[in-house]
């Protein structure tokens, strides 16, 4: 393992001299002061769309792996359903509980080179959790790669927003799919390495955060030249004032359909595993190329759902993506194999395509408010996210895993909220935004 470590930090550094000397930012004595902010105009900058979407890869790969890897823990430790889902509220409790905190903070003052330090957190949480032997050790371990994804979040997405040249909805969408995609290859890796080698194998994918430091590392590069001109253009921004009354109720609508959306999909995530091999008796690395699947069909709809609303409107693509799944996700526990795996690539399809919809619409309800609004919704999913795998936990202990999936089949239901909201959650743009 330390000769792992050792190679990796050596290819590492090289890579990183070498990939500096190709994309150092451009230098802030280079600005061409003469135009006026209001003639300066940014084009989307796909390049760190797609260095921020690849380390999303990453991070939400380590995640999925985390999880993918549940039944391994489950019979290694001899942990209940319980206890699993007690592990996943501590990770994402962590996450939920420090995000909106963080967000609110960079608002006011950002910090670049925090990026690469969310890494450094979730290097040592892969540490832990290849060498935990009890349970409390693997709750702390996934509160380590909890507190890495608090750190990593707001600011990588509010970076999405500063590149996204005005099209928002699709910089977000690239953005997440790379999370999804990441999300999506955890189970597969977690079936082809951790399950037939064991526990200890997961140290191996401390690679995949080096390799995402060395790709923040770049990001934090640009978004500290950003930042440098727009301080030359004095294009700061003038946050407006909320009017509580506009935005209560309206965020109190995205609550609830993110509470239907992430009720749903963590009962997905975190149980599909067992549901499969309990009611069908296929093997884990079956259930788990299921996952894949699902997870897969995430990632696409994702990277659909952001070009979707800025086209259609965010409105229409947030009913669509919830209450549209509904039909399928109560066939669900009724069919079989072959019906099952098709039911799951259609739902992850449809109800992944609103979260990009819905986090730019917040934003553009509280312009200026980027890092706190985006570490709000993305703690607020963590945290729904970490509530629902207990309490699905919980359940399917007394009540078993089936009843789960026929009780959750109910909750895109509720998207049918989504026709309360505004068509457009503002017509105020803040001027960070519009430059």
């Amino acid at each position: 393992m330390r000769q792992v470590i050792s190679v990796s930090l050596n290819w590492a550094a090289n890579f990183t001299l070498f990939h500096a000397m190709k994309i150092a930012p451009t230098p802030v004595h280079s600005i061409d002061r003469s135009k006026p902010a209001s003639e300066v105009r940014h084009e989307t900058a796909f390049g760190i769309l797609g260095v921020t979407s690849a380390s999303h890869l990453l991070n939400d790969m380590i995640q999925s792996l985390m999880i993918a890897v549940y039944p391994v823990f489950k019979v290694g430790l001899h942990l209940s359903y319980w206890q699993i889902g007690f592990v996943t509220l501590a990770y994402q409790l962590t996450a939920s509980l420090l995000q909106p905190l963080i967000g609110r903070f960079t608002d006011r003052r950002p910090q670049p080179y925090s990026l690469p330090l969310a890494m450094i957190f979730s290097f040592c949480g892969l540490f832990a959790l290849s060498a935990a032997r009890g349970f409390f050790a693997l709750i702390g371990a996934a509160m380590l790669v909890g507190v890495g994804s608090s750190v990593f979040h707001p600011e990588t997405s509010r970076v999405a927003r500063l590149a996204s040249g005005g099209r928002h909805g699709l910089a977000q969408s690239i953005f997440q799919v790379g999370g999804n995609a990441g999300s999506a290859i955890g189970p597969l890796l977690a079936a082809l390495v951790v399950v037939p080698n064991g526990q200890g194998s997961i140290a191996w994918f401390t690679i995949a955060a080096l390799l995402a430091m060395i790709l923040l590392w770049h990001v934090s590069w640009w978004y500290d030249d950003q930042l440098a001109q727009r301080k030359l253009r004095k294009a700061k921004a003038n946050v407006p004032p909320i009017d509580a009354r506009v935005v209560a109720p309206v965020v109190g609508i995205l609550v609830v359909l993110m509470f239907s959306k992430y009720f749903y999909t963590v009962s997905i995530s975190n149980y599909l595993t067992f549901y499969l091999t309990e009611k069908f008796g296929i093997s884990v690395r079956a259930a788990q190329l299921h996952l894949f699947v699902f997870l897969g069909a995430v990632a696409l709809g994702t990277l659909i759902g952001g070009p979707l609303g800025d086209r259609l409107g965010r409105k229409t693509v947030i009913w669509f993506s919830i209450l549209g799944a509904a039909p399928f996700t109560i066939a669900l526990p009724y069919a079989n194999l072959a019906v099952t795996t098709i039911l799951i690539t259609l739902i992850g399809l449809i109800v992944s395509s609103a979260f990009s919809a819905i986090l730019v619409y917040a934003q553009e309800l509280m312009p200026g408010r980027v890092g706190m609004v985006s570490g709000l919704f993305f703690g607020f999913a963590f945290g729904l996210g970490g509530i629902g795998a207990a309490t699905l936990g919980w359940m399917a202990d007394h009540f078993g895993i089936t009843a789960v999936y026929t009780l959750c089949a109910w909750l895109p239901v509720l998207g049918f909220v989504a026709v309360f909201l505004p068509k457009q959650a503002t017509a105020v743009e803040s001027s960070q935004d519009r430059r």
